[in-house]
């Protein structure tokens, strides 16, 4: 009897720890996504090519689940709405159409976690505020096309990352500001600016303040200096 006395407060040590052992955690990522109606596996969708499809509302933050994205394309379609933030878990993306549309909001600066991306075509639509500095982690980038937008604020200096761009349009914007000098440095600049000018390269129709940087002076387009010093 003695013995067993002896023997209970162990056995009631035992199960307390038992009882503390953590509880395995549940794996919760999806292993489908709906978009627009339609199921798409999260492992199996390397492409999404919905454009000229009519869709309409907003993008919705769970396409962010499609981690195995590496095209997208979205554009000529009537979406509304920002750009949603989860669009930066994409990381394997190289394309990401979206352009011709009617989205609001800013570029979200997420974007910047796209460091696979060459081509980022994001115009005609109604995006504001200014171009996030983040653009510059996007070092694969090959053509940037954010035009017609209403796009505020200075170009960023750290677009001078961007060294493979052989296209670059950024008019018909409301862009402040003077240009950066490191902009001479771009490739697009560099090699084929003099054979193909402004067909590459096109900051026209903003309100960039001189004095422009020599390598472009001849391309900057019609600019409204109005509210220039």
């Amino acid at each position: 009897m003695k013995n067993i006395l002896l023997i209970l407060p162990l056995l009631f040590w035992l199960g307390c720890e038992e009882q503390k052992e953590e509880p395995e955690e549940l794996d919760d990522t999806p292993t489908e996504v709906t978009l627009w109606g339609e199921v798409y596996s999260v492992e199996d969708t390397d492409s999404l090519d919905l454009g000229y499809n009519q869709l309409t509302g907003s993008i919705p933050p769970e396409i962010g689940n499609l981690t195995n994205l590496t095209y997208l394309n979205l554009r000529s379609n009537q979406l509304t709405g920002s750009i949603p933030p989860e669009i930066g878990n994409l990381t394997n993306l190289t394309r990401l159409w979206l352009n011709d549309n009617q989205l609001t909001g800013p570029i979200p600066p997420e974007i910047g976690n796209l460091t696979n991306l060459e081509r980022l075509i994001l115009f005609d639509n109604q995006l504001t505020g200014s171009i996030p500095p983040e653009i510059g982690n996007l070092t694969n980038l090959t053509w940037l096309w954010l035009n017609d937008n209403q796009l505020t604020g200075s170009i960023p200096p750290e677009i001078e990352n961007l060294t493979n761009l052989d296209w670059l349009d950024l008019s018909n914007n409301q862009l402040t500001g003077e240009i950066p000098e490191s902009i001479c440095d771009l490739n697009i600049i560099t090699t084929f600016i003099i054979d193909w000018g402004s067909w590459v390269f096109n900051i026209s129709n903003n309100q960039l303040c001189p004095p422009y940087p020599s390598c472009i002076e001849n391309y900057v387009g019609e600019q409204d200096t109005s509210d220039c010093d």
